[in-house]
């Protein structure tokens, strides 16, 4: 998936302005939101939260050894494991996969780090048809090869008539409304594509490195299909994602489905282990594992470690209100909300991706809600301070920063300026108390709406009359 990330302001506004998108979004709140808090009910979701970080920790404290245990382990079962520097390396590998078995069609169950590698596009490009089998996902690839729009429900963003209207232009079959005959018609046509690939593609929650294994969670099936019914089986994630063992996993399980969908459990969990042995009735002949890296190495270590603790869940973006009326696609690539406004600028580079740390209202919401216990807006603001030390923010933006800055640290001079502030500020209201236009920064402000003018008086002079009051 390219990055389109430096074109966040842009995108940002034509989504705000689209009433159907926005009403569309109205389901993170009304079914995501509500139902995690439902389901977290019946945990301590504190002490759980606690286990996970500290076990999430030491898997990235010691991240070689864990990755050298299950390498040794998974081989020891059958299978063959490989590392990619880079996600473009990663995409040839499992081209090269594809080659060696003489494959013409894959299926693929919903893997970000797929996107990340525009895996379909590399496979397409050798000729290889590849398949999408998540519903949500192939929604999305019959419509031109859309994006997703966000990690756990891809197509969130569109509503049963635009579904609808997809599937009778693409199907060729009359157009239906009932969504469980939207789903079976769905399912008719992966069918004979599930039967007749000759590979498999999926991602991977996690890996374990005390077995080889590799943990997919769904809640269609497809990733299933998708394991044992082609002849070659690519489990395709990063290399942050090794759980040193089974009770690590048990532990995230708790948490994972019920922060991304507020299910207790998913519908399907998958512990896959090797390829098909002698005796065996079902599996692949042969399996891989593709090990990214991505940029993950480079944040062992640094200011941005606590992000690898991230499982994936969404939590954070269903939460998140700016996420909440602009939608996946205005981030420009792979990850949405805080998290992608943290691991975008992260692996794509910061200079790449300029306005995602300012995509934060800074509510603090995500940090809450997240299993994990990362500190989003933390990691937000580093990375705003790490902007201005490189100077990529707009001059203007880092004149003002420093002159509120040398303000701020002198009472005096700081109390006068704000005298001035809202003596001003009351001023302009005029009679009616709104201020329709701002100058300068204040511009973009009262381009969209009317700011309410303050009564003329600082909050220190309110205060101390309030005192003498009482």
């Amino acid at each position: 998936m390219q990055v389109h990330s430096m074109e966040f302001k842009a995108r940002a506004g034509q989504k705000l302005a689209d009433q159907r998108l926005q009403q569309n979004l109205k389901k993170l709140s009304t079914k995501f939101v509500t139902a995690r808090a439902d389901a977290i009910r019946d945990i301590d979701f504190d002490a759980t939260r606690e286990a996970l970080k500290e076990r999430r920790n030491r898997a990235l404290e010691n991240l070689d050894v864990w990755l050298a245990e299950f390498e040794q382990n998974a081989t020891r079962r059958g299978a063959t494991v490989l590392f990619a520097e880079t996600t473009a390396d990663a995409a040839r590998l499992v081209a090269e996969i594809a080659q060696k078995h003489g494959v013409k069609k894959v299926i693929k169950s919903k893997s970000m780090v797929t996107e990340e590698m525009r895996l379909n596009q590399v496979l397409g490009e050798m000729g290889v048809q590849s398949i999408e089998t998540d519903l949500g996902e192939y929604i999305l690839q019959i419509n031109d090869s859309e994006p997703p729009s966000h990690i756990i429900a891809p197509v969130v963003h569109k509503d049963k008539d635009e579904i609808a209207d997809l599937f009778a232009r693409v199907h060729h079959k009359p157009r239906l409304t009932d969504i469980p005959e939207m789903t079976r018609e769905a399912r008719e046509v992966l069918r004979p594509e599930f039967l007749s690939a000759d590979m498999g593609v999926t991602g991977g929650n996690f890996i374990i490195a005390e077995t080889g294994s590799v943990a997919v969670v769904t809640n269609e099936g497809n990733e299933g299909m998708c394991t044992v019914m082609p002849r070659v089986h690519v489990a395709v994630t990063g290399i942050e994602k090794v759980l040193p063992t089974l009770e690590d996993l048990a532990t995230v399980m708790r948490l994972l489905p019920r922060s991304a969908t507020g299910q207790a459990i998913s519908n399907y969990f998958s512990l896959l282990t090797g390829p098909r042995a002698e005796g065996e009735r079902d599996g692949p002949e042969h399996m891989y594992f593709v090990l990214v890296d991505g940029g993950r190495s480079g944040l062992i270590g640094g200011d941005f470690q606590e992000m690898l603790r991230c499982i994936r869940c969404g939590a954070c973006m269903n939460h998140c209100p700016v996420y909440q009326k602009i939608g996946g696609h205005a981030y420009g690539w792979v990850y949405p909300g805080p998290m992608g406004s943290v691991l975008t600028p992260s692996y794509v580079g910061l200079a790449n991706a300029v306005d995602l740390p300012q995509a934060a209202t800074m509510c603090g919401e995500c940090n809450r809600v997240c299993p994990a216990s990362i500190p989003l807006s933390d990691l937000l603001r580093k990375l705003r301070e790490k902007q201005m030390e490189r100077g990529l923010r707009p001059w203007q933006e880092r004149f003002a920063l420093k002159a509120w800055g040398y303000v701020a640290k002198r009472p005096d001079l700081y109390a006068f300026a704000t005298r001035i502030g809202a003596w001003l500020l009351g001023r302009m209201g005029g009679g009616n108390r709104l201020i329709t236009s701002l100058p300068l920064a204040g511009k973009g402000w009262t381009e969209t709406r009317d700011m309410p003018a303050p009564s003329g008086r600082t909050f220190r002079e309110l205060y101390k009359e309030r005192r003498a009051r009482s």
